[in-house]
Parts: structure tokens; sequence; C-alpha cells
């Protein structure tokens, strides 16, 4: 018997192996924890290589498959205005968190240097970010790993394809095979997974200076990290299973189990976007939720659907106005309810991407960008946390849609749950 369970989750028990070692080498000899840092920086080399072409493949052939434009637009409201709803849950909560345990009272000690990339979007708009939807040149976008021109050409193209009658089938049939040799090579970066997660963890604990450093900084920035990890906790361990449950009737406790190995990659890279070939391999063949909704859900998730990233900027804004000493009115606090959901659409499914999009939620109640600074010691710590309630967003989204679309069978209910282990 116990043999068979380690068969079968070998690759999750490794991976939750590789956490572990990556923290204590990171903890205790951080040097040969940066040394180890090449590890986990060719694990994620290895799935960003392989993002994009699943994002465009994955969405073309979902679009295709889904048909006529009616099914299409069913498809895509519902998933928008699911995202939209649940960013604007988040956003709420964070805000509230943020409010009541009040983490930037007598802040602002703790500031550092600005990153280049994110002076660099100060003056961002949302007129900024709807004109990078079409770039003019979409291998150059490609190139620079900007997601969101990729979902909107693969969109089109998928549309366009499905209206090619004959033609189109040969372009659907030639995207399953693409499709099919896609997933084979998201197998074989799997079992290097715990390797990489290893040295992801290492290196990341061993640059901050081993583990007395990272408690210092967490210390340091107790209440501001509380603040975050509180609004998450509650959004992925209360919001978002109760959503599952109750319109998908499946058990959250055996979804949570079939999606652990994506929820764990999401901690180890801290990129939505990297986890997202093993996420779509999680729902698809350990959850049972159609390929037709994940292969469009899914990529769109990664790209538009940051619970935990929207939460988080709500969080960290309020917070840099309290180091401030600046009280935020109703008036303001609307304004960063409104930006922050807003935003986090814009914020590419990419490590730290959420300081980027910040600059905009800060813009908008007139506050400091340089308050961004006041939060960079933490951020890569906290930035894991956010990731994984993003993953878990996305795919708890898949399930209810494919639901909403009168597919699943909820076959993970509460009741056979409690028939399975009784």
């Amino acid at each position: 018997m116990m043999s068979k369970f380690f068969k079968e989750n070998f690759i999750l028990l490794g991976i939750v192996l590789g956490v572990i070692v990556g923290g204590v080498i990171g903890s205790i000899l951080p040097g040969l924890g940066v040394k180890l840092g090449f590890l986990g920086e060719l694990f994620l080399n290895a799935l960003k290589m392989i993002v994009l072409p699943l994002i465009v493949v994955s969405i073309t052939l979902s679009i295709i498959q889904l048909g006529s434009a009616r099914n299409f637009g069913s498809v895509g409201m519902k998933t928008i205005f699911y995202y939209t709803i649940t960013t604007a849950v988040a956003v709420f909560i964070g805000i509230v968190v943020v409010l009541t345990i009040n983490p930037g009272e007598g802040g602002g000690a703790f500031a550092g240097a600005l990153p280049e990339n994110v002076r660099a979007k100060e003056g961002f708009s949302f007129i900024d970010l709807l004109l990078s939807l079409f770039p003019p040149n979409i291998i150059s976008a490609a190139n620079e790993f900007k997601i969101l021109p990729l979902v909107v050409a693969s969109v089109l193209f998928g549309a366009a394809f499905s209206k090619l009658g004959g033609e189109g089938r040969v372009i659907e049939e030639l995207f399953s095979a693409v499709n099919k040799a896609i997933m084979k090579i998201v197998q074989w970066i799997i079992y290097f997974a715990p390797i990489g997660i290893m040295g992801l963890i290492s290196y990341r604990i061993g640059i901050a200076g081993g583990g007395e450093a990272v408690a210092d900084l967490v210390l340091q920035l107790g209440k501001y990290s509380i603040s975050v990890v509180a609004g998450l906790l509650i959004h992925g361990l209360i919001v978002l299973p109760v959503i599952l449950f109750v319109f998908t009737r499946r058990n959250p406790f055996i979804y949570v189990s079939q999606l652990s190995k994506a929820l764990l990659t999401a901690f180890g890279t801290a990129s939505s976007s990297a986890t997202l070939p093993i996420t779509m391999k999680c729902t698809e063949e350990d959850a049972g939720v159609s390929p037709k909704i994940t292969r469009f859900v899914l990529p769109m998730g990664a790209t538009v659907n940051m619970d935990g990233t929207a939460l988080y900027e709500a969080v960290a804004v309020i917070f840099i106005a309290q180091s401030y000493g600046i009280a935020l009115s109703p008036t303001e606090l609307i304004a960063v309810f409104l930006t922050a959901t807003l935003a986090a659409i814009g914020a590419a499914g990419i490590p730290e991407a959420g300081l980027i999009t910040m600059v905009l939620v800060l813009q908008a109640v007139g506050l400091p960008i340089e308050g961004i600074g006041l939060i960079l010691a933490i951020d890569w710590f906290l930035d894991r946390f956010r990731t994984t309630v993003n993953v878990w967003g996305d795919a708890v989204g898949s399930a209810v849609i494919e639901k909403w679309e009168g597919g699943g069978e909820g076959e993970q209910t509460l009741t056979q749950f409690q028939a399975q282990v009784g």
C-alpha cells in the first residue's frame, strides 16, 4: 500500500523535499545555496521555453474547438466575469485586512533602492496598457516575454481558423498533435522539478544572507508580511474553496491535492506563467477538467487573473501611505480598489511583476513610486505566496467555467469524499 502511494506521488513528494532541502541549505550554507542557483535557473528556463508555444497552441486550439463565435463568446465572457469578480473580492479583502492591522504605523525605515524597471514605468497609463495588446511586432513581443499580446493574437487566429471549414480542421489536427508533444515535454520537465525548486529556494534564501537574514527581514516588516499573508490565506483557503464547492460541488480538499504539484511549483518559481504547463497538466489529467476549457481559461488566467497580486498591491499601497503618514480618504480607497483590480490584469505572470503594475495604483492616489522601496526587502518572499494564490485561483476558475458551460460531473463531492475515507 505504501509503495503504491510513493509510486503515485513521488514527484509531489520530491517537490516537497526540494522545498525543505532548499530552505535548509540556503539557511545554513548560504554560499552553497547561491552556487546551486543554476539548477533553479535551468528549471525556470525550461518552463519558460515551453510557455510561449503552450499559450499560442492551447488558446488557438481551444478557440478552434469551441467553434462558433457564440460558444467562444460564452466561455470568454464567463471567464472574464469570473476573474473580474474574484480579483475584486481579493482586493476588498486586502483593503479590509491592511486597515485593520495598520502595518505602516511608525514605518518607513526600511526603504531600498528603486529598481530601474520599476522607475521606467513612471507615467505608465492604462492607455499604454491597451496599446500593448496590439504590438507592431508580435515576434518582438514574444522575445520580450509579453504574454498578453500573444493571448490576443492567439484568440484572433483561433477565431479565424474556426471559420475556414475543411482547411480549419487540418489546422486543428496539426495543433492537436503539437499540443500533445508540448505536454510530453512538460512531463519531462516535471521530473526535474524537485531539483529545480531546491535550487530556486536555496539561491533565494542564500542570496538574502541565510536564515538569520530572512528572519530579520520578516521581523522588520512583520506587520506588513502578516497583513499580506493573512489576506492571501483568507482568499485562498476560504473564499476560493467556497466558490469551488458552491458552483461545482467538487470537494476542495481533493481538488487542492490534485493541483498540489502546480501549487508547490508556483511557490518555488514565483511565476504563474512558468507554472502554467504544470497547472494545465494537473487540471486536465489529475482533476479531470475538460481540456477544451482549460486550454482557454488557464492561459487566460495566467495572464489576467492575478487575485494574489491584486490583493498584495492593495495592501502594499495602503502600507506605503501609512508609512509616509498619509491618511487615504474613502474616495482614494475606492481608487485603490478599482485601480488594483484593473492593474492586476496587466501584471505579467513573471516574478515580481506586481512591483511594476503597482506604479499605476500609486499614481492613482498621488503617492510617490519611491514608496515601493519600503517593501523590496521582503517582496521576493511574499511573491511566492501571492503567486500560489494566483495559480490556485486559475485552477478554481477552470472548474467553475466548465460547470457553467454544462460540463463537469462534480464527481469529487464532500459526501463521496467522506465515503472514500470512511
